[in-house]
């Protein structure tokens, strides 16, 4: 190999370098932001509960700021217009239900909780759906348009895969809906069904890996190009 060869792949192997370390950074910039995260969503969680956001607040609520949040309300179910979506639970596969709740100002809709296959018949489960006012406490989550990996939701079918907020109350007919959801608690509701306070809050943090992943590469490339300068003619 030629010397001039050798400069090229030795400037090569730097410019790599230096690609690599500005990856390892962004995954500890990552990892600080992801530990930020994950503090703030356990506070609104563990905070007490505030009212559920009314139309003023809608366009305010983002993932960002609200998502998890605790939040209270009172209205009636609309039980006439619940939606099956499918899910898979620590309790097998079923079905969330989400029912209307008509608040005076709008109306929320609520994942009351999970019902196994044999329960997805509301008649299987009516000692549930009581009639009347109730309250009800949850989880704020922004919706989840379009459905799920490589599974569209189908309204047409009825056939749900994912919490899309818009969608459903299209579909169902529902009147000044918010732009998102809320997760009720674990509150057990007459009959056992549905079964609430299920909520999974994760934050895989895989950053750490892969930072010192792009460092190991880094320092690999820094000794190819430093072996490249030391190779004599």
């Amino acid at each position: 190999m030629t010397r001039t060869r050798r400069g090229a792949f030795a400037a090569a192997a730097l410019i790599a370098a230096i690609g690599l370390a500005m990856l390892g950074v962004w995954q500890v910039e990552r990892r600080a932001w992801k530990h930020e995260l994950v503090a703030a969503v356990d506070a609104r969680i563990h905070a007490k509960p505030v009212a559920a956001p009314g139309r003023a607040a809608w366009d305010a609520v983002d993932a960002k700021n609200d998502a998890y949040r605790r939040v209270t309300a009172t209205g009636q179910f609309r039980h006439d217009r619940e939606t099956l979506v499918q899910a898979v639970t620590d309790r097998g596969p079923g079905y969330w239900v989400l029912t209307p709740l008509e608040t005076p100002g709008f109306t929320l809709l609520v994942n009351r909780g999970f019902v196994p296959k044999d329960r997805r018949d509301p008649a299987a489960r009516a000692a549930g759906n009581a009639a009347g006012a109730v309250s009800v406490t949850g989880l704020l989550r922004v919706t989840e348009p379009e459905g799920a990996f490589l599974r569209s939701n189908d309204p047409a079918a009825d056939r749900w895969f994912s919490r899309d907020v818009a969608a459903i109350a299209k579909a169902r007919g529902l009147r000044n809906a918010a732009p998102y959801f809320v997760d009720a608690d674990s509150t057990p509701n007459p009959g056992g069904y549905p079964v609430g306070g299920l909520t999974v809050v994760r934050f895989p943090d895989n950053h750490l890996v892969y930072a010192l992943t792009w460092f190991a590469l880094c320092a690999l490339s820094l000794f190819f190009a430093w072996r490249l300068w030391r190779i004599r003619d």
